[in-house]
């Protein structure tokens, strides 16, 4: 048996015991071959926010059909319980605890849209079982968790496509491409930012009773047992570092993965990072509200940027985007469009400029549609495979481990770990609390 199903059943005992687990190798004997005519069974864990907008963009395919919902909050279970019924005339089957939706032997594949420091032991969970998955991003909460689930998608051999959507995108790969091409000459710094206005401040709330519905010790699982606040749950979680790792690694993994691919990088030698509640110094958010990170690549940098409540970003006030600083252009590119601006010499342009190129199309759909023909053809790479999306999130971890140790950390890229600083090396593995261990 592998280290992933020896938790499955401990923690069986302590969460569901009367419920029986499906031996793994008697899973793998039974999961569905698919055809190129089937449809692909898909059943979603986290039935809010991105959760439910992967399942809409993934249903718009003739070839996928859902059967089965799982989250732990009965009122939202409840909900797109019937609000799936109504939109395809089928009751989808209902679970409070995702192991037994991984038992259902009709499930050819999951959507994990959890919180952040759920993904490892879902994901890991879902392949052992010889399930299929896509993930939503960031794809761990941790270095050490990203590292678990690439290496558990070794060992079972999976498909997995992870929620880094523009990918997807042709105009950004069409920028990438213009990039790699020269046709900005040398790159010598890359600009990346989010300005997100519509986030604002998270006034501080007393702790609460548990909502009626809501397993909020399931909800919590690996994280550190807490009281329950209402700002630590619904889509405001993300501020805090016990599930996530605020707009770095929200939105971070978005752009700053534009840049990486932009630049062929994998990891950086050295960051820091500043920043802090310059906004919000009243706040219940734990993660900065403004921050900048520098990522020192040896002969180029990446700069990453973020303030929550603020929208007008550089470039012309946009939002958000990624700007290859060239010798002879500049090309900034965000979720609508990319141009090129070229260097000026002698009042005249030392390259022809682009103008604005809109997108044409919509990554999201295109990204769930690409998981999909992955599944049915298995010779495919997935648009954003789960190696790729691990060292985008080990990077932008790095980005909060520098900020959480107010020092410049250095990376030792053989030894996977910071060169001679242990509070560093402290945050690349999570504390579990028992009996939930990280997958070995």
């Amino acid at each position: 048996m592998t280290a992933s199903f020896d938790r499955r059943r401990l923690l069986a005992g302590g969460l569901a015991a009367s419920a029986t687990l499906t031996p793994l190798s008697e899973a793998f004997a039974q999961r569905r071959r698919l055809s190129a005519n089937d449809k692909v069974q898909v059943g979603l864990i986290g039935c809010k926010g991105m959760g439910w907008s992967n399942l809409t963009a993934m249903l718009k395919g003739a070839d996928v059909e859902t059967v089965a919902l799982c989250d732990v909050d009965a009122r939202v279970l409840a909900e797109r319980g019937a609000e799936l019924k109504k939109a395809t005339g089928r009751a989808p089957r209902l679970y409070d605890d995702y192991r037994r939706m991984l038992d259902d032997k009709s499930v050819d594949a999951v959507i994990i849209a959890t919180p952040d420091h759920w993904h490892a032991l879902q994901l890991v969970d879902a392949m052992s079982a010889g399930k299929d998955s896509y993930c939503e991003k960031p794809l761990g909460n941790s270095i050490a968790e990203c590292r678990a689930m690439v290496a558990a998608k070794q060992r079972h051999n999976r498909v997995v496509q992870v929620g880094q959507w523009q990918r997807s995108n042709q105009h950004w790969a069409d920028a990438i491409a213009y990039v790699h091409s020269g046709g900005i000459g040398r790159v010598r710094k890359v600009k990346v930012w989010a300005y997100i206005g519509w986030k604002k401040n998270l006034p501080v709330q007393p702790d609460q009773a548990v909502p009626e519905g809501v397993n909020y010790d399931r909800w919590l699982g690996p994280a550190p047992q807490r009281p329950f606040n209402p700002n630590r749950f619904h889509f405001t979680w993300r501020w805090y570092w016990d599930y996530a790792g605020g707009l770095m690694t929200d939105w971070g993994v978005h752009l700053i993965d534009i840049a990486l691919l932009g630049m062929r990088a994998q990891v950086p030698r050295s960051v820091s990072s500043l920043g802090g509640p310059y906004g919000y110094p009243v706040s219940a958010m734990e993660t900065p509200d403004t921050q900048t990170a520098i990522y020192d690549f040896g002969d180029y940098s990446v700069e990453w940027e973020h303030a929550v409540g603020i929208g007008h970003g550089p470039y012309g006030g946009h939002g958000h985007g990624v700007a290859f600083v060239g010798e002879t252009g500049t090309l900034v590119v965000d979720r609508d469009k990319w141009w090129v601006s070229p260097e000026m010499s002698d009042g005249k342009p030392v390259i022809a400029a682009i103008p604005v190129a809109p997108a044409s199309d919509k990554g999201l759909d295109r990204h769930t549609a690409d998981f999909i023909a992955c599944i049915k053809d298995r010779a495919r790479t997935p648009a954003c495979p789960i190696e790729s999306a691990a060292n985008t999130a080990i990077v932008c971890q790095m980005g909060n481990i520098a900020w959480r140790t107010g020092r410049k950390v250095h990376w030792d890229a053989k030894a996977g770990e910071f060169t001679d600083d242990a509070e560093a090396n402290a945050l690349i593995t999570p504390r579990y609390r028992a009996p939930y261990r990280l997958p070995a």
